[in-house]
Formats: C-alpha cells, structure tokens, sequence
C-alpha cells in the first residue's frame, strides 16, 4: 500500500478520500462547509465584479505597496484616490491603508441541535495564509474600511 492509500483510509467517507473511494469505486459525495470565516461581509458582490482575477491583482498590490519607497506615489499610480465621494454623495479623505497576512489555523462547526460549537486546531497541511488589504477612509463620523474593489466605485473629488 502505497502513501496516498494510507491517508485515504484515515478520513472514512468525510469527502476527502476514504474507504470506498479509489481506483474501482465512486468517490462518496463532498461534505459541504457551513462556514467560511475568513471571507467578508458582501464577499461573493467583492469578487464577482467587471474585473477579471480582482483578488490576484489586490495580492500583488499589497505586495508592492509594501515594498514601495514612496507609498504616496505608489497610491498614484494605482489611481487610489485620497479625496473621493461615494455613492451616496459623502465626502471620503484617506487616512490609511493596512495590509497584512492572515492565517487561519482553526475552524469551528456547530455540534448537533446548535446550542454550542466544537473548535478543531488545523494541521499544518491545511492551514490557509491570504493576504488582507483595507484602505481606511475617514467620512465624517468615523473610520470606514474599503476594499480594493470599493474604492474603485468613488468619484475622484477635484
């Protein structure tokens, strides 16, 4: 029994291999996750936009925000505007940008009936690392987070 069998056996039917799956058998159908934690409020909005691959262009952003020696020109040539308007008509200055790596390295699922949960350290082999990009806008009461996405829907205020 070759490596990949062995971990197979070690999952019994949980959607990631498992006895009854391999070469002559019908893999079992997947579980599906009821949650996601690590995705925003309005993710799916987020990434199904008129840009193509927008959380690839938002990773090499950070990354060369990061690595930029004048992140003022850097916010230029991204066309981030420092003064805009939203939608609403609400006058927005930029305060900051934040970035950073998140890794989630624990998950949570609902035991049985729902009245508590049960929390599950990840292997390493399963851990997730993202990278978290916000520009922190100030509109007048307070701060507000915008992603990359939303801040190309502002008006440049002239």
């Amino acid at each position: 029994m070759h490596r990949r069998h062995e971990l197979d056996l070690l999952h019994h039917g949980n959607g990631a291999g498992g006895v009854g799956t391999g070469h002559n058998h019908k893999a079992p159908p997947r579980t599906a996750q009821w949650q996601t934690p690590h995705r925003p409020n309005g993710y799916d909005h987020y990434y199904h936009n008129d840009e193509p691959d927008l959380d690839l262009v938002e990773t090499a952003f950070a990354e060369g925000f990061v690595a930029a020696s004048d992140p003022t020109s850097f916010l230029r040539l991204a066309r981030i505007p420092f003064e805009a308007t939203d939608g609403e008509g609400r006058r927005l200055v930029l305060l900051r940008v934040e970035c950073g790596t998140v890794v989630d390295v624990g998950s949570v699922s609902p035991h049985l009936g729902g009245g508590s949960m049960r929390y599950s350290p990840l292997p390493r082999r399963m851990t997730t690392r993202r990278q978290r990009l916000h520009f922190i806008y100030f509109d007048g009461s307070g701060p507000r987070p915008l992603s990359l996405a939303e801040t190309r829907t502002l008006t440049e205020a002239s």
